[in-house]
């Protein structure tokens, strides 16, 4: 199954798109990528997701990515005596480590992590920031706070902390207890919410080894501090918009988007574009022109992914949503503008021979105007380099390890498929224009480029580039 766009789309699993039949649905619309939220996924509805991806993956004969996305800190505020109170802009108000039902004057706050970072000034937005305070003074017990925006609290509420540093780490205990049962289920990707520092990544990296790649939700102020640093250590990042534009100004999310989506590619790291993206679609069968125009947004910067969350998660019309997905980023894709934008957004590669080679390959494919390159890749790490250059000539991944080819399914321009090892180079070459010719990527009396590490099976070692020429045979002639 070919699609006809190069950025990805990445659908949420829920109640309106657990059936095998609907994931199979979702993924002929179009979803490269399936989410599993942990919020609301226990381990044995989990587990049975990933078996009915994995069953649909069989049935379609094409690598489906799975992501888990683990819930990360909930800071909430405990219950109050009546249920909610009513406050006053001006009021006072006191968070504390008091366990008794709260009341007009206080809440229970049970996170001694908040009650010890928190410092006079710092603001505590409640509720999405329906509420806003301003500590006023704070002696570790207890966080007293003057009431600025907003007029009720009532139980069970969120707290953001944009200002504020906590000093445990992303992962809490269930997330701990998840990402045992995600790794035991060789998930392909595990997504970390509401990481603030490059430090909150090395737990989950240690837990992990390698069986899966790991995405950083930047979803924090303290995330967007430390950018270049935490992609240097991430698999992947998210823009996670939703709690962006609750900690900080609504105005300035575009913006950080921007300023993500660019890093991310200068790293070479997928970058994927999330919440609310066709928001209304949750409830209507097509979504609002700025909806529209948001999406393409993404697209034109380059990202390579956009997201559904409730659209295809709880959504009335889950298939809709992703096969509109499709055809926005199709019809951006077909832009005539998209090419220079594509181009003007590209920087200068790192100083490496894969880099190097990946650099010359688009710029061969561009002179000569080759079908497809074809790049050879154990690890993943070639096909992100050739991605990374964000080519107009198709990009066909081959790897002899499926859970490669998997991961490989959320970046930008790659069609991947698993094949055999080849055996020498005049093997490699002929299988990757056999290939080509069954995945409809190039024609007999056409050209393509092929990358590869040699000596073979050289992990991250993408040393030679070769123009092939293909015969009648669909084998390499030149």
């Amino acid at each position: 199954m070919r699609r006809h766009r190069k950025v990805k789309i990445l659908a949420t699993l829920g109640p309106a798109s657990s059936s095998e039949e609907m994931i199979r649905k979702l993924h002929e619309a179009g979803a490269d990528v399936f989410r599993i939220n942990m919020s609301h996924s226990d381990h044995d509805l989990m587990r049975e997701l990933v078996a009915r991806i994995r069953r649909v993956e069989s049935v379609v004969g094409r690598p489906i990515g799975i992501l888990a996305d683990l819930q990360g800190p909930k800071l909430r505020v405990a219950k109050f005596a009546e249920g909610s109170v009513q406050l006053t802009v001006g009021d006072d108000f006191t968070l504390d480590d008091n366990p008794e039902p709260g009341d007009t004057t206080r809440v229970y706050l049970p996170h001694p992590e908040i009650l010890e970072a928190v410092e006079v000034g710092h603001r505590l937005l409640i509720d999405d920031g329906r509420l806003q305070l301003v500590c006023t003074e704070t002696d570790k017990h207890s966080i007293k706070c003057r009431v600025v925006a907003g007029n009720k609290i009532s139980d069970r509420k969120g707290v953001s902390l944009p200002d504020t540093t906590l000093t445990t780490g992303a992962l809490t205990d269930k997330d701990r207890r998840d990402l045992d049962a995600v790794l035991a289920e060789n998930v392909d990707w595990v997504a970390l919410s509401f990481i603030q520092r490059p430090e909150d990544l090395a737990e989950a990296r240690k837990v992990s080894r390698g069986r899966a790649f790991l995405l950083s939700k930047i979803e924090k102020p303290q995330a967007v501090e430390r950018l270049d640093e935490i992609i240097e250590l991430s698999d992947a990042i998210m823009v996670a918009r939703g709690d962006l534009g609750v900690e900080m100004p609504l105005e300035a999310v575009p913006g950080i988007q921007k300023r993500i989506t660019r890093a991310a590619r200068k790293a070479g790291k997928p970058v994927v574009v999330a919440t609310q993206m066709l928001e209304s679609m949750i409830s209507a069968p097509v979504p609002t022109r700025a909806e529209v125009s948001d999406v393409s947004i993404a697209v034109y910067e380059g990202a390579d992914a956009v997201m559904l969350s409730a659209e295809s998660a709880a959504g009335e019309y889950p298939v809709e949503a992703v096969s509109t997905m499709d055809r926005i980023c199709q019809r951006v894709e077909l832009d005539p503008l998209y090419p220079g934008i594509i181009s003007g957004q590209r920087t200068p590669p790192e100083a490496t021979g894969a880099d190097a080679v990946s650099l010359a390959a688009r710029q061969i494919s561009e002179t000569l105007g080759v079908s497809v390159i074809v790049t050879y890749t154990a690890t993943g790490t070639t096909g992100l380099r050739a991605a990374r250059e964000r080519p107009q000539t198709p990009i066909l991944a081959l790897s002899p390890v499926l859970a490669t080819a998997r991961r490989l399914s959320l970046v930008w321009g790659l069609h991947c498929v698993v094949t055999e090892d080849a055996q020498d180079l005049d093997d490699m070459v002929d299988r990757a224009c056999r290939i080509a010719v069954e995945q409809g990527y190039a024609k007999s009396g056409e050209r393509m480029i092929v990358t590869a590490g040699v000596p073979l099976r050289t992990p991250g070692a993408t040393n030679m580039l070769r123009i092939a020429y293909i015969g009648s045979d669909g084998l390499s002639a030149v």
